[in-house]
């Protein structure tokens, strides 16, 4: 939901995700890969063959790499990080696999002795094609293990859930469960309430996906319809998939106006959450008080809808300061949206089951890197992060037909949470499914 500070999870940029706990979120990032579908010069696997040697500790790195890369990855940042994939997978032995990603860049994936490392890399285009940019966006453990999850979640600062749940029947049916029953701050994965209430209305006739409504007041980031004029007409799909795709906050209060806070309310009490549903403009204004922090706080549901009432105009025409989330975490054990992973995998299964508009929104962000991706026919996804909170709720299909959600969360009240380690346990729980 959050602002610019901490947004990073909340749209594309989360299929940086690594699965190496405590490994930083990108090798680097001089130079993005494009997508094209086209085919990669060959240049691409000579300089992804000449990279197995630097990855197992050896020379080559001021040779290898062009100064852009050097300049973002300095030789004492890159060492490190190749001993660290070597301690947990072994040697780098053979270039598995190498998808184009536009004639000068590709996803490559390393064959490790213990596993794999997926990474988007991209060489210049003029000779000697010096790599401007490397990315580890996964990697897999072929010892890894429900055990070995459990440990590496229990290391971790805070209170952390963990659950995966297999969606064969009515009942999501867990597979692994850590904490999974207690509630807890779901930052912006709140949306997938809205979300599956905006189904329902749809399917009852209430609304059409296609119906145009105005842009409403403005939240802060993250998403990009807080800068366009107010009353902007757009429809109820557009709204729904950037609150989705790229976690909208404007897009999402939007959608809660049209669709009712009282129904909005109602369709999170079905999936275990208490009312009321707060809009993201509700939450920053009440999280920037400390005096309506503390009314909330201290507040039952009705006092609490009282309140919003109350608070309505002021928080509808308040400056609320883009920075106020510099400092770290902000009343989120309290002013938050809250579930447990159990509930929030069996709003994945309705959701699953509530039309193909929603299992496309799920979709166009998977939240989770290419190769792993690859491995199954759909991926859904929504996370949801703000400083001391992390959230990230998968849906995922595997090629023969079956169905998974993967839903972890992490709270820290006291310090930021390590976002990328914990992608990486979650991507880790759902590379299981597979095997």
């Amino acid at each position: 939901m959050l602002s610019a500070l901490t947004q990073r999870l909340e749209a594309q940029e989360l299929i940086a995700a690594l699965a190496l706990a405590g490994l930083a979120p990108s090798v680097a990032a001089a130079q993005t890969p494009p997508t094209e579908a086209v085919a990669a010069d060959p240049a691409v696997r000579t300089q992804a063959e000449a990279l197995l040697p630097l990855l197992a500790g050896g020379p080559g790195y001021d040779s290898l790499f062009a100064p852009v890369f050097r300049q973002a990855v300095p030789l004492g940042q890159w060492t490190p990080l190749t001993k660290q994939l070597a301690d947990t997978l072994g040697a780098p032995r053979r270039i598995a696999s190498l998808t184009p990603r536009g004639r000068f860049a590709a996803t490559v994936e390393v064959a490790y002795d213990r596993g794999t490392a997926t990474m988007l890399i991209a060489v210049d285009p003029a000779p000697p094609h010096a790599i401007t940019g490397l990315r580890i966006t996964g990697t897999t453990r072929a010892d890894d293990s429900a055990a070995a999850l459990a440990k590496d979640l229990a290391a971790l600062p805070g209170a952390t859930r963990l659950g995966v749940y297999a969606l064969a029947g009515a009942t999501p049916k867990a597979t692994l469960a850590i904490d999974d029953a207690t509630p807890a701050p779901i930052g912006s994965a709140f949306k997938l309430w809205v979300l599956a209430e905006a189904a329902r209305q749809v399917a009852a006739g209430r609304h059409r996906w296609d119906e145009v409504v105005p842009v409403g007041v403005p939240s802060l980031p993250s998403g990009i319809l807080q800068g366009w004029p107010r009353g902007t007409p757009v429809t109820l799909q557009t709204l729904a998939t950037l609150m989705i795709a790229i976690s909208d906050n404007t897009a999402t209060d939007t959608l809660i106006g049209v669709l009712g806070r009282r129904e909005v309310d109602a369709m999170a009490a079905r999936f275990g959450a208490a009312g009321p549903v707060l809009t993201t403009r509700e939450a920053f204004a009440i999280k920037a008080d400390p005096a309506l922090t503390a009314a909330w706080t201290g507040a039952d549901a009705p006092a609490r809808r009282a309140l919003l009432t109350a608070q309505a105009a002021r928080i509808a025409g308040e400056r609320i300061d883009a920075m106020m989330f510099s400092s770290g975490p902000v009343a989120n054990d309290a002013v938050e949206w809250f579930a447990a992973p159990r509930d929030m995998a069996r709003l994945l299964a309705h959701l699953r089951d509530a039309g193909p508009v929603v299992r496309a929104i799920l979709a166009v962000n998977p939240g989770i890197d290419p190769t792993t991706a690859a491995r199954f026919r759909y991926v859904g996804f929504k996370g949801g992060s703000e400083p001391g909170v992390i959230a990230l709720n998968l849906l995922a299909e595997t090629q023969d037909g079956r169905w998974y959600a993967v839903v972890g969360d992490w709270h820290r009240r006291d310090a930021a949470v390590d976002d990328a380690a914990f992608v990486a346990l979650v991507t880790r729980a759902l590379a299981q499914v597979t095997r």
